[in-house]
Order: structure tokens, then C-alpha cells, then sequence
């Protein structure tokens, strides 16, 4: 854990966690109200800081482990910054006897990203998934809402780049 993201300045700290204390104001201070501001918190900032955190665990009276082990409990949650689209490919059996995994490797070539990693100017974040639920599709990706399937590798690159710009 390292500096705040905010610069670590009392000034532009406490301009940085102004949206938490606006969604905390909604709520009665309790323990059955962390997982709801939990969910507001990283809609507000897209993951959950390390300071935003801090925030949360004084406001509900929580110590900082209940909530680290709430956080990492639910995949829902995100500790580092998550990229502006997700990318989620099936790995589910349709998927992966009719080609998922070199469909994976294909966009892990492409964006030099790992299995749960996001690309450095946060565009993407590519995760692999038991099952999209379209296995008539296989093998299919997710961006964001949007369904892509039928896929071969070679067709990753061009899906990528409507996303890119």
C-alpha cells in the first residue's frame, strides 16, 4: 500500500474523498451498510482505494480487516484501477472445445496483458469466466455489455480496435 491517490495533501485529500463522504452521508453509520457503500465507492472511483477504504471502515466502525475481508471475499470488489472496458471470455466447456483458449491467448497477445490484468493507459481489463451463458456463440468474449461470438483469433484484432478508439 502506498501514497494516497489524492497526493497525499490535506487540501486535495480531502477534495479526493468529498463523493465518499456524500455517499456515506446516506446512510445510518452501520456495519449492514458496507457492502452498499462498498458498491457506491468504486462506482464513484472505479476501484476501491486504499484511503477510500480507511474512510469507510472509521465511518461504519469497522476495522480496516472486516473490511479488507469483505473486499476481498466478493469478486464484485477491485483493489487496483480497472480498465475503461472489460473483457471477459468464456472458458466454459462450449467455449473451450470449440476455441476459447486461443482466443484468450490472442487478446493477450494483442493487448500484452495477462489473465486479470488491465493494459497500463487503462483501456482494458481481460478476465477468462466459467460461462457467458451463449454457448451456442462459442467461443465468445464479452466487452463490457457487448457480445461477440462465433470467434477465431483471428477476428480479435479488429473487435479490439473499435473499442481502442
Amino acid at each position: 500500500m502506498g501514497q494516497c491517490q489524492c497526493g497525499n495533501s490535506a487540501e486535495s485529500k480531502e477534495k479526493y474523498l468529498a463523493p465518499l463522504k456524500t455517499i456515506l452521508e446516506g446512510y445510518e453509520g452501520k456495519q449492514k451498510d458496507l457492502i452498499p457503500v462498498l458498491q457506491k465507492a468504486q462506482d464513484e472511483y472505479g476501484y476501491l482505494p486504499e484511503e477510500v477504504i480507511k474512510e469507510i471502515a472509521n465511518a461504519l466502525n469497522l476495522s480496516l480487516s472486516q473490511v479488507y475481508g469483505v473486499v476481498t471475499f466478493y469478486s464484485q470488489f477491485h483493489l487496483e484501477p480497472r480498465g475503461e472496458n472489460i473483457i471477459r471470455v468464456c472458458l466454459g466447456t462450449a467455449c473451450h472445445v470449440r476455441g476459447g483458449g486461443q482466443v484468450l491467448n490472442k487478446i493477450k497477445e494483442e493487448l500484452g496483458v495477462d489473465d486479470g490484468e488491465t493494459t497500463e493507459d487503462l483501456k482494458f481489463t481481460l478476465e477468462s469466466v466459467a460461462c457467458i451463458g451463449a454457448c451456442g456463440l462459442a467461443p465468445v468474449i464479452m466487452i463490457n455489455d457487448d457480445t461477440h461470438g462465433r470467434l477465431t483469433p483471428d477476428k480479435i484484432p479488429a473487435i479490439l480496435d473499435k473499442y481502442k478508439a
